[in-house]
């Protein structure tokens, strides 16, 4: 064979394997979206209102305005039946003058095993911003099924902040 035709073969080979790759559907499923446009549902204790003027989705969003660093209790799942995906809590943040970090926290709860947590400390907000899209991950293999998901927001340190439109989406595990 020349070496053209070696080429062609290998590059078409290489065609119909990226396109098999990337014809593979992705399951990707939404299971629960939390807008924040009222306080239904809300677990916190804390002081917290809608705000129905600074929103991402121009429906409300939920303004906490802190003194003193405080993890603020939103929403819990009760049993979602998953396994051997992966958990990404997602929401989007905005913050004013704030003195330290805030960032996402998702505690899975295993029977037997207790709670375990993820927090989104990998791009923490802190001063001023915008609506930013933060999000964290929680690994579950086969097996690992949390009877309860509990989302936080974490504030530690002092200002203001939003959050509004929360989701919750499984992916499957790449490999």
């Amino acid at each position: 064979m020349s070496n053209i035709r070696k080429f062609a073969f290998y590059f078409m080979c290489l065609a119909i394997i990226l396109i098999a790759a990337c014809s593979k559907k992705s399951e990707t499923t939404e299971i629960k979206h939390y807008p924040v446009d009222s306080m239904e549902g809300i677990k916190t204790e804390l002081s917290v209102t809608i705000d129905k003027e600074i929103t991402s989705d121009g429906k409300g969003s939920m303004f906490i305005s802190t003194d003193r660093p405080t993890t603020v209790r939103l929403y819990e799942t009760g049993d979602i039946d998953i396994e051997n995906s992966q958990l990404v809590y997602q929401a989007k943040v905005r913050t004013k003058d704030v003195e330290g970090q805030v960032y996402l926290e998702m505690w899975c709860h295993f029977p037997g095993k207790g709670e375990f947590f993820s927090r989104a400390l990998q791009s923490p907000l802190s001063g001023n911003s915008e609506w930013t899209s933060q999000k964290t991950p929680f690994f579950l293999k086969k097996g690992e099924n949390p009877d309860n998901v509990k989302i936080n927001l974490v504030i530690n340190g002092t200002g203001k902040v939003w959050i509004d439109d929360i989701h919750l989406v499984k992916y499957p595990l790449n490999g």
